[in-house]
């Protein structure tokens, strides 16, 4: 409806009537103006009647939408399922051209117009979370780990005589993968304990270079976020050391976004040294399906580099997930829900730490972990090493996700390279432990659970000792239902994963 066409209502309906749905029409298209004029995330979050009134205006301005259309290519956009199209709501031509994942396509003008603002609200929210000077940033429709991949593939070209990636270590497959997908030789780091933390080796990781030589390096590839004990990365002094023997540096910031912390890490770490890119995945820190991420960094030409490294053309669903959620939710309606999530990490804290003294435990202090808390499982172990990995089962069959139990001694063989204490990211951890973390869009009901389900489970745990004595000679009397139903849990597990 244009001013034309409510013109031309108004001989059908009241004049009045008429102007008054036309002001209303006007206060969507003001909301629109306001997006594309400025390119910001909006302060406040738009009615979904707006979201859906804008997406569908986008639509129309691709060619499969077009009235008269005759399409005899082999990409016109046909779609087979009306369910299909309405839940993409139409734009179906994806975003980017065969050579580039940011290049405008001409016969989807609304598709490539989303994509442009999607990459510029996300700039925005990059911006106002903590990173100001990051210059430039793309969502791609891959996940962390082949994101990185993309940033590794693009260095190649700048530095074709590198072999190897820098890496302290992080015990996440996908990380580590990410390397070897992009055909580099990973040099990993161990960690050193300090306290119960544990840090990057920065005296390792200048001697790995001196060794190596700078020039046969392809990058340093660090972290931000990660499971406690370990914690961020020294992203300043690494930063440094990168400035000082002119070695890029790939930070893997997963779901730091959410952090403050983490962002404040990535803007100092460019601010005295060096950091060529950052990548953040799309479902951590958006709450958005699995599938998407963004890449950014401080040199706009590297950033549109590593786009065109992308071939062909690529899923608009990613940018269209995200771009829909940052215009409901709004600016404040985003930093409300950082605000809780900080909030609620002291009283996760707070929880974990008073049910661990009951059960003769302990909070590991790791303040330098903004999100991730972890909890010693030194009793459990005493009483039975089988009961730390019964912990895990034990927990999960009662509906608590992504709380992961650390037992000690775990080796596992990633890609031919052998990691010992694999998933506590050192050899060998002082004690076993289990990971809880405050992350976005968690709730205070979701604590509360996640704790009298935990206190539960090690209380029935605590019990098993009677049971492993009844089977010496003592009375059966001694075991009860409470014992005996985890060890049937325990035993079904096994049988299904085999």
């Amino acid at each position: 409806m244009n001013s034309q066409n409510f013109s031309l209502s108004e001989k059908l309906v009241s004049c009045s009537y008429v102007r008054q749905g036309l002001q209303a029409r006007r206060g969507h298209e003001q909301l629109v103006r306001v997006l594309l004029q400025q390119g910001k995330c909006p302060e406040e979050g738009w009615s979904e009647s707006t979201v859906e009134l804008f997406l569908n205006e986008l639509a129309v301005m691709d060619s499969n939408n077009f009235l008269g259309n005759c399409g005899v290519g082999e990409r016109e956009g046909r779609v087979a399922s009306g369910l299909v199209a309405r839940r993409h709501y139409r734009l179906i031509h994806g975003i980017g051209r065969s050579g580039d994942i940011a290049a405008v396509q001409p016969k989807a003008a609304g598709s490539s117009l989303l994509n442009k603002i999607t990459n510029s609200v996300v700039l925005d929210v990059l911006r106002f979370t903590g990173v100001r000077s990051v210059s430039s940033c793309f969502v791609v429709p891959m996940a962390t780990g082949m994101s990185l991949t993309l940033c590794f593939l693009t260095l190649r070209h700048r530095r074709p005589g590198a072999r190897y990636i820098l890496w302290p270590r992080i015990d996440q497959k996908s990380c580590f993968k990410s390397m070897l997908t992009a055909g580099f030789e990973p040099v990993v780091i161990e960690n050193v304990l300090e306290g119960d933390e544990l840090r990057t080796n920065l005296e390792e990781v200048e001697r790995k270079i001196e060794e190596l030589g700078a020039e046969n390096f392809l990058c340093v590839h660090s972290t931000t976020s990660c499971f406690a004990p370990r914690v961020p990365d020294r992203l300043e002094e690494l930063a440094v050391l990168c400035a000082k023997h002119d070695i890029p540096h790939i930070v893997n910031n997963a779901y730091g976004m959410q952090s403050s912390k983490c962002m404040h890490l990535i803007q100092q770490g460019a601010r005295v040294g060096r950091i060529d890119a950052f990548v953040q995945s799309l479902d951590k820190n958006f709450m958005v399906p699995v599938g998407g991420a963004i890449i950014a960094g401080f040199d706009e030409s590297f950033i549109t580099e590593i786009s065109k490294m992308y071939p062909g053309r690529a899923s608009a669903s990613p940018s269209l997930d995200v771009l829909i959620t940052l215009l409901t939710l709004g600016a404040n309606g985003y930093k409300k829900l950082l605000a809780e999530r900080k909030e609620l990490y002291g009283h996760l804290a707070q929880e974990l730490s008073a049910l661990a003294e009951r059960h003769g435990e302990r909070l590991l202090h790791t303040p330098h972990n903004p999100i991730s808390l972890a909890m010693s499982l030194t009793r459990l172990q005493t009483h039975s090493a089988a009961a730390v990995t019964q912990l895990g089962s034990m927990l999960f069959t009662r509906q608590v996700s992504g709380a992961r139990v650390v037992p000690l001694g775990v080796e596992q063989t990633v890609s031919g390279h052998t990691f010992r204490g694999f998933m506590s990211h050192t050899d060998a951890y002082p004690c076993p432990y289990l990971n809880a973390a405050s992350a976005i869009g968690i709730t205070r009901d979701d604590i509360t659970l996640c704790i009298k389900r935990l206190d539960k489970c090690l209380k029935s745990l605590s019990k098993e000792a009677p049971a492993e004595k009844s089977e010496s000679g003592s009375p059966a009397e001694d075991v009860d239902d409470q014992t005996v139903l985890p060890l049937f849990i325990n035993v079904f597990s096994r049988c299904v994963s085999l």
